[in-house]
């Protein structure tokens, strides 16, 4: 049988690797991290954190990864869930695979997303936090679809897990599971291999965290200029989030 395969398309600093973590802790599925992440760097030549250890874990050519994508889940899983990142899909990567998935996309405001991702690295763009990319990618299923994927809300996960996993899984008709709540503190052989630089505090969390009553994050006038730019595309995004 196919496998359902769940294209969940997100920008970095989000909740995406627990996102992964909890569908991972499913006995029905098998989950690949960030796929295009060596492709878009060979690409772009960008200097990331671990650059060569990435470009040597993963295919650099983009059709390579894209059949993956469209093909059976690891294990012979009846899910195959896919967290990619929506900046690795540059203009020249092909997207006709994704009608093979079940494709969502997950949202974080721009403001702490740049807050956060600041902090990992100095210098920030509008396309490396990738909300206008993810504007695109959602338009163009709306097409396709004729109506809206499904848009989550990570704020909205962590203050209700079990409510808003229920209602993504419907939206992606595939059954809720309890395990889906929680997993054990470790790393895993499916995290990427830029880990080590990223996912510190996925490695000690055995669950969603539960939101704490911030302040406004604190931008600089540059980080607040692309936040104003990306403010348009993620309304457009949040206008069509799910609601448990």
């Amino acid at each position: 049988m196919e496998p359902v395969r769940i294209a969940m398309w997100s920008g970095p600093r989000n909740i995406s690797t627990a996102m992964m973590r909890a569908f991972e802790n499913r006995p029905d599925t098998a989950v690949v991290d960030e796929p295009f992440y060596a492709a878009y760097l060979a690409q772009t030549g960008l200097d990331h954190p671990m650059r060569e250890e990435v470009l040597a874990s993963q295919p650099l050519d983009w059709r390579e990864v894209a059949s993956a994508m469209a093909g059976d889940a690891p294990g012979g899983c009846a899910v195959f869930y896919q967290k990619h990142m929506t900046h690795h899909m540059l203009p020249g990567f092909g997207l006709d695979w994704t009608r093979a998935c079940r494709n969502a996309f997950l949202i974080r405001e721009p403001e702490a997303v740049l807050a956060s991702y600041a902090v990992k690295r100095a210098e920030v763009t509008l396309d490396d936090i990738g909300l206008v990319r993810q504007h695109e990618l959602f338009t163009r299923e709306c097409d396709r679809l004729g109506a809206a994927p499904p848009v989550v809300l990570g704020a909205d996960v962590l203050a209700d897990p079990r409510g808003m996993l229920t209602a993504l899984c419907a939206a992606l008709a595939i059954p809720f599971r309890e395990e889906m709540l929680s997993w054990p503190a470790r790393r895993r052989d499916t995290d990427g291999v830029w880990a080590p630089a990223w996912y510190d505090a996925v490695e000690r969390s055995t669950g969603f965290e539960t939101p704490t009553p911030r302040p406004p994050p604190s931008l600089s006038d540059e980080l607040r200029r692309i936040a104003d730019q990306a403010r348009p595309h993620y309304e457009a995004l949040v206008a069509h989030k799910l609601h448990r």
